[in-house]
């Protein structure tokens, strides 16, 4: 039920309830800028352009994983962050985020379809840079773990470091604790 509501503020650009939700002490980043006040000062939360709206969706709505630390029960988002293989290196390797998502036969929308994706690992090769009508687009060249390379849109893939979240229950009350 919280997620729920969670993503539904989310997609109404609903600061208040955001803001309502994040712990005092918020993980900010690894340097140490750690805080409420820093999240609102990085984010721009109160501005409908911030970044946060787009960037804290694609985390929330991408499935997370439960875990228990010394403190009790964690929720991290999304899943990709804690369920990822540790025998794979993070920087070379992402997930595509997505059902059926287009492998291209060239980083154009308009190429030739030669596979489906969905929710794979995949190594990076090459990003590519392209302009479609009057738009760049970013591409990523991709290899697949049984060996089919093309190119998928970057909207479609994560890397396993990027952005994400942790949530625990505090005073009864859901919070989240970091998004880094």
């Amino acid at each position: 039920a919280f997620r729920t509501k969670l993503i539904t503020a989310v997609k109404e650009r609903n600061a208040k309830y955001i803001l309502s939700v994040v712990d005092r002490n918020i993980k900010n980043s690894f340097g140490g800028n750690d805080g409420i006040e820093e999240f609102k000062e990085w984010w721009k939360i109160n501005s409908s352009k911030s970044e946060f709206w787009d960037e804290f969706l694609l985390v929330i709505t991408n499935g997370g994983k439960f875990i228990k630390d010394g403190t009790g029960k964690l929720f991290l988002a999304p899943y990709s962050f804690k369920s990822f293989p540790e025998d794979l290196d993070a920087f070379s390797y992402s997930v595509i985020f997505g059902n059926n998502v287009n492998l291209r036969s060239k980083a154009a929308a308009n190429s030739s379809i030669i596979g489906s994706l969905s929710y794979n690992i995949v190594e990076i090769v090459e990003t590519i840079k392209a302009k479609e009508n009057t738009e760049k687009v970013l591409w990523y060249e991709v290899k697949t773990l049984g060996g089919k390379q093309g190119f998928v849109k970057a909207e479609f893939i994560r890397s396993p470091i990027d952005y994400r979240a942790s949530f625990e229950k505090k005073n009864g009350k859901w919070k989240m604790t970091a998004f880094i």
